[in-house]
């Protein structure tokens, strides 16, 4: 009961714990302007013409921290405040998203595999419980394993997805640092925005291997029974 209890924790807290991490390590460095003076606009723009991706626009997008990079129509998108302000967070942000574009026009190795996974890990993380409750509840042990199956590929993707966050926030602090976009002991509060942000990624993995691990424990338990 003890480690039910411990595991119902860890998956309800860890991830809320992380969102709130983010938006009040966010809301703090949203405060505090950069002194280039430069809007995450003109930190995106700037980063992208020095690495030479003139084709990559800069939009504004809807949303609070909608930020995000679209290899598809090459757009980097910033929520307004990021887009409009002069602020160490939007720097941080918008120097991350960019982080992305550079790594697609170099082919980095984690990002492309993470393009392939995408439409694969769609479809089995919808599927995957579908066959996991059937295998619960009709215990039927086949079709369990098919949804464990199916989710293992869910938590492959987040596994993938670490590597491509991390590379970005640290391509992103070598623009912002060579390029005189963040100085002195803005640095050190850029790292607090992407290191916040990161955050929610591990949080994310962690939950999904601990409940991958709890349907094997349920499958193997099942199977002790037949």
């Amino acid at each position: 009961m003890g480690s039910y209890i411990v595991y119902f924790a860890i998956i309800l807290f860890l991830p809320l714990y992380a969102q709130m991490k983010v938006k009040s390590t966010y809301n703090k460095y949203s405060k505090v302007r950069s002194t280039s003076g430069m809007s995450g606009a003109q930190v995106a723009r700037t980063i992208l013409d020095a690495n030479g991706l003139h084709d990559v626009k800069v939009i504004e997008s809807r949303g609070f921290l909608s930020d995000h990079y679209n290899p598809m129509t090459k757009v980097v998108a910033l929520s307004s405040h990021n887009y409009n302000e002069a602020s160490v967070a939007g720097a941080a942000i918008a120097a991350h998203e960019v982080g992305h574009a550079i790594q697609h026009k170099e082919a980095y190795s984690f990002l492309t595999l993470r393009h392939k996974l995408v439409p694969i890990a769609n479809i089995s993380s919808n599927a995957s419980w579908i066959f996991v409750m059937i295998g619960i509840f009709a215990s039927i042990t086949n079709m369990l394993l098919l949804g464990i199956v199916l989710l293992a590929v869910g938590v492959v993707f987040q596994f993938v997805t670490l590597p491509v966050e991390f590379n970005a926030s640290s391509r992103a602090m070598d623009q912002m640092v060579s390029l005189g976009i963040i100085r002195n002991e803005e640095e050190r509060h850029a790292k607090k925005v992407l290191s916040a942000a990161a955050l929610t990624y591990v949080a994310a993995t962690a939950v999904a291997v601990l409940e991958l691990l709890r349907l094997i424990l349920i499958f193997t338990g099942m199977n002790r029974n037949d």
